[in-house]
């Protein structure tokens, strides 16, 4: 008996591809500060990098991607996305990285309007105005696009470490082979990441559980600094 093939909906698939208009391309995820300050200068410090990123900021995306999806499938008041940003919001207390993650959000949930568009996505959008990148992601999952919650919490996570291995490339002119080993190295702790998040994710927004990466929260405040002062290559 020929076992079963685990399937991947096409718009997982998109969501997680570096081509998907969604703006991710314009932020580093901290790295460039972490490259400025000679913490990160080689493939071993990217590894260890990444692997903080994963199970810090990775992870609390990862739960309200999850959350997210999780509502959009089974429908919900439009108040419920207000409650969900205000908790993600109260779990994010860099305002540089929230700023960082509506920014995504909105370029996101552009283009996500114009290839599966949903009720959900306009209630977000209605209800919150500048939706948080995991949110949407989410509710662009759980909204018809055939996304589980398990998906858009494993779209997220990758993304967490995908994009800084991918400014490493520009920042440091690693070998873009080294970078992607990097990250394939994180595939069980990703796949567990999202997984534990997939199993909160009919939970009360305010039970959900948060996860705190205050290092990467000093990172994106200093670099929104030095941003304002002179010429960065990422806006965070």
């Amino acid at each position: 008996m020929t076992p079963a093939v685990p399937t991947v909906s096409l718009a997982t698939l998109a969501l997680a591809d570096s081509r998907f208009p969604g703006g991710g391309h314009a932020h580093s995820g901290g790295l460039e500060e972490a490259v400025h300050r000679g913490a990160v200068s080689g493939p071993e410090q990217l590894a260890e990098f990444l692997h903080g990123r994963l199970h810090g900021a990775g992870a609390q995306a990862a739960v309200f991607a999850a959350a997210a999806a999780h509502a959009a499938a089974r429908g919900v008041r439009p108040d419920h996305w207000s409650l969900l940003d205000a908790e993600l919001d109260a779990r994010t207390p860099s305002p540089a990285q929230r700023a960082a993650s509506r920014a995504q959000g909105r370029g996101t949930l552009r283009a996500g309007r114009a290839a599966w568009p949903s009720r959900a996505l306009d209630e977000l959008l209605a209800t919150t105005g500048s939706p948080h990148h995991p949110i949407v992601v989410g509710v662009l999952l759980g909204a018809g696009a055939s996304g589980s919650p398990a998906d858009a919490a494993s779209v997220v996570a990758y993304l967490s470490v995908s994009g800084p291995a991918s400014a490493a490339v520009r920042l440091l002119g690693l070998d873009p082979f080294a970078a992607n080993a990097a990250v394939t190295a994180l595939r069980a702790d990703t796949e567990r990441i999202a997984a534990e998040a997939a199993r909160t994710a009919g939970h009360r927004p305010e039970s959900l559980p948060g996860t705190s990466s205050p290092a990467l929260d000093l990172l994106a405040e200093q670099h929104q600094r030095h941003h304002r002062e002179e010429v960065r290559l990422f806006a965070s």
